[in-house]
């Protein structure tokens, strides 16, 4: 049977090609009353010590692949997690895309209903000449003076990354994510990388969605863990590397509700090294219409 591609995840596959015993001595009998037991509910120190303290994310000594794990278990929830019953999703992105020879810089604002019709809105900075390019702060006020393209879509067209629902189980959303039979070679690791931003980019993941992608990014082969950085919009996230196939990813995750702040790609060892992606996603949520976005982060 031919295995139909998802036109979302065609484009991106193109693009990337104790307990404690006390001992009484066994002399006199006291004649001291016994202690009588705790019924306040007040944790006694022994109760304490037994309880294995909390581990975080930015723990000590942790690998990558643990911290993504403690992450997804640990996850809070955003406010657009209480908003699931609201008919349309909406996803603010700004993005410095790799285009032959120049870099496209787009800011993207999407509505999208569940039955495939939405609308975008698109302003366009001015295309940058070579790929040798590192996005910088001040880019993102150019977004603010460029004239917006309005583009609506009839139901059915605009389509998600991944159809809904998104699997459960890490092992099922990564083989939709990247090709199983590509697991033993060098690209996998860039391609499930990659298939893990264009999720979160393409379509709104409410809580248990996050944590398996998390766990699908834990899973990946050589994901290293660089400590906390801050992405161009000034938020301060986790950064997670995958350098396979020429080219080293960079996603940075909040450190609190797992969502995907910033991801970014950059071409190396090519004829044309530099930036390959980055993306900014600002907003995400749910509204009851076409235009009403939710408030930017």
């Amino acid at each position: 049977m031919t295995k139909h591609t998802h036109p979302a995840r065609r484009l991106l596959l193109t693009m990337l090609l104790g307990s404690g015993v006390l001992l009484l001595p066994a002399c006199q009998p006291s004649t001291t009353e016994a202690p009588r037991p705790d019924t306040t509910g007040t944790p006694t120190a022994a109760t304490r010590s037994a309880s294995p303290p909390t581990r975080a994310a930015t723990d000590d000594g942790l690998t990558a692949g643990q911290r993504l794990e403690v992450l997804a278990d640990t996850l809070g929830t955003t406010p657009a997690d209480t908003t699931t019953n609201l008919p349309k999703t909406y996803l603010h992105l700004q993005t410095w895309t790799r285009a032959t020879n120049r870099i496209v810089r787009s800011d993207i604002r999407r509505w999208r209903h569940a039955d495939g019709s939405g609308r975008e809105v698109t302003r366009r900075a001015p295309d940058l000449a070579g790929v040798d390019h590192r996005p910088r702060p001040d880019e993102r006020r150019l977004f603010d003076h460029a004239t917006p393209t309005t583009h609506r879509h009839p139901p059915g067209s605009l389509h998600p990354y991944l159809p809904e629902p998104v699997p459960a189980d890490p092992a099922q959303l990564a083989k939709l994510l990247a090709p199983a039979e590509l697991a033993g070679e060098p690209a996998y690791p860039r391609l499930l990388a990659g298939g893990v931003i264009g999720l979160a980019t393409s379509q709104h993941l409410n809580h248990p969605q996050r944590a398996t992608a998390l766990r699908v990014l834990a899973r990946i082969p050589g994901i290293t863990y660089r400590g906390t950085t801050t992405d161009i919009a000034g938020r301060t996230g986790l950064a997670f590397h995958v350098t396979a196939d020429g080219s080293t990813t960079v996603l940075i995750i909040d450190p609190t509700t797992g969502e995907l702040l910033a991801a970014h790609e950059r071409i190396s060892g090519s004829i044309k090294p530099g930036l390959f992606s980055y993306v900014l996603i600002l907003a995400r949520g749910h509204t009851t219409d076409a235009v009403t976005p939710p408030t930017d982060r």
